[in-house]
This record gives structure tokens, sequence and C-alpha cells, in this order.
């Protein structure tokens, strides 16, 4: 018999983490094996359970989702993680990717996608939900002059920006990223020059208008 896929799931939403579960359950050849609701304590699930898949959020409390994402890969980088965010947007879709995600599918997706999400990822392959692969694609012909502005940030001054833009003062993002203060001053002054911003406001803005993050 074929051992089923396991799965550990990464949300702050217990509610929700219970949905995915029944959902997952109720196919024969997969296995929920752990639950986390935070970065910090789905990465050392991570490494006790050893799982197949990792299926997590992007907006969690601590480190959330993208660097969970690259603390597994830096640890693994075989780990097949499936991100299923709120954030449908191919920003976030092209940030996950690059922190070493194989699969990106929204909230807004039917039972039926999550499910061969998973059973593509967990073979290796990439998996993104139809609607954003097919911007994606259109986004990759585009010229240079008609890329997004963020894509000039580094991974760090993304992390940066995003947590800017939901309200974190330098010292709260330096806790959540182990950094010091002077550090986070560093990139906040790189990436407001990069992307010619003059104050939080503006900042705040742009995040709104690439869906980074919820309003």
């Amino acid at each position: 018999m074929t051992k089923p896929i396991s799965i550990l799931l990464i949300d702050d939403h217990p509610v929700v983490r219970t949905g995915y579960r029944r959902l997952l359950e109720s196919t024969p050849d997969i296995c929920v094996v752990g639950e986390a609701d935070d970065g910090e304590s789905g990465y050392q699930y991570y490494l006790e359970y050893q799982p197949d898949v990792t299926i997590l959020d992007l907006n969690m409390p601590g480190i959330g989702g993208l660097e969970t994402i690259r603390r597994i890969k830096a640890r693994d980088p075989a780990a097949h993680v499936l991100v299923f965010s709120m954030l449908n947007n191919v920003t976030m879709a092209q940030r996950s990717l690059k922190a070493g995600a194989t699969g990106f599918l929204s909230k807004q997706s039917g039972i039926g996608e999550m499910i061969q999400a998973v059973r593509q990822v967990n073979a290796g392959k990439i998996y993104i939900e139809s609607e954003l692969a097919a911007t994606l694609a259109l986004n990759a012909t585009r010229k240079d002059t008609c890329e997004n502005p963020l894509d000039m940030l580094t991974k760090r001054e993304f992390q940066i920006f995003k947590l800017i833009a939901e309200g974190n003062s330098s010292t709260q993002i330096a806790e959540k990223l182990a950094i010091s203060p002077k550090t986070v001053g560093v990139h906040h002054v790189n990436l407001m020059r990069k992307l010619q911003l003059q104050n939080t406001t503006q900042l705040i803005r742009l995040a709104i208008n690439n869906n980074v993050i919820q309003t």
C-alpha cells in the first residue's frame, strides 16, 4: 500500500486549520501529521515531523510566511511548500516562489484544486492557481518599463517593506527577523530610495495597491 502524503499545516486561525484537516483527510492518500499557529513553531514542527508537504499562510504573527519558507528551504532545499493565502495576487505569488515555495493557491480556490495542488507539489512540480499562472506568464513577456517596482527589492527589503506597511516599529521588526534595529534602519532607507518614496503613508499606499497587505 502506498504511503499517504504527510502534511504540516501552518496557519494562525484554528478554525481554518480544522477545515483544512477535514478536507485533506477526507482523501485516503493524504494525512495531516501536525499543525502550527505561527512561523517559528511551524519551522520547529517541520524539523520534527519532516512532512512531505507544508501548507502555510503568509500573514501570520511573528516571522510570517515568507521568512518561514526561507528558513525551511535553507534547512531542507528539497522541502515542498504550498502557500495557501488570502492574498490572491501576482506580487505575493512571485515572492513566495522566490522564497522557495513549490506552489501558490488562494483561499478562494475550490476544494478540488487544493487536493490537486497538494499532489502536484508532493511530486515536486510547481503548482500555481490557474488565474494567477496566466497573469504571471503575461508579466514575464513585459518590458522592464512595465515591471512592478517591488521587484527591485531584495528578499530582506521586501520583508521589511511588508512589516512596515503592517504597522510594525523598527524594534518590532528587528525582533521578528532576529536582526538589529540599526540593520532594519539601513534596509528601510535603501528600500525607500529604491521605490522613490518620501514617507510611510506612500509606502502603505504602494503596499495596498500591490495587494501586499489587506485593508
